[in-house]
């Protein structure tokens, strides 16, 4: 059985620039619903299905399958949900985690968010002075919420600090 364990928070500025390579992701949705996410998703030259589960706490079931390339391409063009995730992630290692930084493009252009992954749900982790407000809980950030309401249909006055 596999489980991700993971934190989100917004990006508040750009120390983090420069300090990891970038990968371009598009990935889309087969269902969104809550009780079960599948994801399709190319990344670089890996392609994966991802069937997730639901949040409880910072914790959720995740199954993920390496796919053949051409299979995503055909799914995303077909059968996912529009619009699709775009964005280039950027893998940062800090210490004993790696974060990843999320620079949306497309619909969730403007949107920057990181994350990392923990190995216990009470891991204690040091935030880098670039990361500001924790989203983890926060239903508008998940990526499967994104495709549904992007982030360019949310309201300008919002402060997201």
């Amino acid at each position: 059985m596999g489980k991700e364990i993971e934190r989100r928070f917004l990006v508040k500025n750009d120390g983090w620039r420069g300090l990891g390579p970038g990968v371009d992701f598009q990935q889309g949705f087969l269902s969104t619903v809550k009780e079960r996410v599948v994801r399709v998703r190319i990344a670089g030259e890996k392609a994966t299905l991802t069937i997730k589960g639901v949040s409880e706490g910072f914790s959720r079931l995740e199954f993920e399958y390496t796919i053949p390339k051409e299979d995503a391409r055909i799914l995303l063009n077909t059968l996912c949900e529009r619009p699709w995730i775009e964005k280039t992630r950027h893998r940062i290692p800090i210490g004993e985690v790696v974060w990843e930084v999320d620079e949306f493009r497309g619909a969730n252009q403007g949107l920057i968010m990181a994350e990392v992954e923990l190995t216990d749900e009470n891991q204690a982790v040091d935030l880098p002075d670039w990361v500001g407000r924790e989203v983890s809980t926060d239903p508008r950030f998940f990526n499967a919420n994104l495709v549904h309401t992007p982030f360019s249909l949310w309201g300008a006055g919002e402060k997201f600090e």
